[in-house]
């Protein structure tokens, strides 16, 4: 018999994905910071960066669903190890992008790469996580980003400055790489397959998880049903609303209050790392309330309230903005909407594995690629909408109205009943 773990195993896992998380926003604010020496290495014009900027939430977007069904086929282990592997590879090759138009392909096939990395922590999470503890789990693995991006934008600014920015990329790159390789060695599918799992901890699991059945044959997923599906549509469609706002952190606001503010480069990485570490609460903090009131006995609502708060918080906030003529108060209300719209992460990412089941990378797949479409859209209107009114209002007006309607998508979503999407 395995002897019990002083610190369990599902936990260790956790640790895992966290780093990964950590790394997948560190490459992706990378180039937000970069912007002024690639826009002047490959003279390109702010709405040209805009497109560079969506095109990798574009690839991100359009391989979700296909890089969740491979979660689901393969599992977390090898799905994982490919595409961290291969967005680590296209993130080294940004460095040698030498025309705007090498740089899209790139930055799209780096947003590809990178799509199966939160379906893949999904699979896992299925396979290893009660549903008791999803939404703190959830939680630390979204705040991996936040972290991540948040010490990114200075440390990344320090690096362009003492190598350049094609270094930047490369050593990056590398450090995926080896994250990769180290999960491929340590993680199995089965948590009853780990070396390290004990008999006590895999029958907890079991226990207390969503188990396949495996004396069927496993049902493919139909698609038409999926998409027809109201369940599916609200969350896809409060998940675009969110990431709409968020996006916008990690890609325009170092530059626009670098240059609104007349900050250095390093100053306006500082400041626009704070509403990422707000962000970082807010995902620990909506994670820990999601868990709180589920054991409660109140499932739907242990994903319903948190989201609802967090939304209403980034209404606030993004239109909070407006008003402030300083860097500080500009801050505050932007850390403000960040830290709500990181708090719907944990019960939307809880959901899909609620609702979908054994095919919650699928169903987590397409919830995200309906979140970074809207990523695609922040990166072009907010570049557009200035160039077409010289004013950032009309954007931040946009994203509090977007925040508004995804409170009433919340209020019909029912996490508590699965998708019926088999064929």
């Amino acid at each position: 018999m395995k002897n019990k773990s002083f610190f369990p195993v599902r936990y260790q896992m956790v640790g895992g994905t966290f780093m990964l998380a950590l790394i997948v926003l560190f490459d992706r604010v990378l180039i937000s910071v970069a912007k002024d020496p690639v826009s002047e290495t490959l003279d390109l014009s702010d709405n040209e960066m805009g497109w560079v900027l969506a095109i990798f939430a574009l690839g991100y977007a359009l391989f979700q669903t296909p890089a969740g069904m491979m979660a689901d086929k393969f599992g977390a282990r090898k799905t994982l190890t490919i595409v961290v592997s291969l967005w680590s590879i296209f993130t080294a090759m940004t460095g040698a992008a030498f025309n705007f138009i090498s740089m899209l392909i790139i930055r799209f096939l780096f947003g590809a790469g990178e799509a199966g990395a939160f379906p893949g922590m999904a699979r896992a999470i299925y396979k290893w996580i009660p549903i008791g503890e999803r939404g703190l789990v959830n939680g630390i693995n979204f705040s991996g980003g936040r972290i991540g991006a948040a010490i990114a934008l200075p440390i990344v600014a320090w690096l362009i400055e003492v190598t350049s920015w094609q270094q930047s990329f490369l050593i990056l790159g590398i450090l995926g790489i080896l994250w990769a390789l180290a999960w491929y060695f340590w993680f199995c599918d089965n948590p009853e397959d780990h070396f390290a799992m004990s008999n006590e901890e895999v029958a907890h699991i079991k226990a207390t998880t969503q188990q396949e059945d495996t004396t069927e044959e496993k049902q493919k997923i139909s698609f038409s049903k999926m998409f027809k599906s109201k369940n599916m549509g609200l969350l896809m469609a409060q998940y675009f609303c969110s990431n709409f706002t968020f996006f916008f952190a990690l890609t325009w606001l170092f530059p626009h209050i670098k240059s609104t503010y007349n900050l250095d480069v390093v100053e306006a990485g500082f400041y626009s790392s704070a509403p990422l570490i707000f962000g970082a609460f807010g995902n620990w903090f909506s994670g820990w309330l999601v868990d709180r009131i589920y054991k409660t006995g109140k499932w739907s609502l242990s994903r319903k309230v948190p989201a609802i708060i967090g939304f209403s918080l980034a209404a606030i906030g993004i239109f909070g903005s407006i008003y402030m003529t300083e860097i500080n108060g500009a801050i505050i209300f932007i850390s403000m909407a960040v830290f709500g719209a990181d708090m719907t992460l944990s019960p939307s990412w809880s959901t899909c594995v609620d609702i979908g089941k054994e095919h919650s990378g699928a169903v987590s797949g397409t919830m995200n690629m309906a979140g970074n479409l809207g990523s695609f859209l922040t990166a072009l209107a907010f570049p557009y909408l200035v160039s077409f009114t010289g004013s950032v209002t009309p954007f931040f007006i946009l994203a509090a109205v977007l925040n508004t309607l995804a409170i009433l998508f919340w209020m019909n979503i029912k996490s508590d009943t699965v998708l019926n999407i088999n064929k």
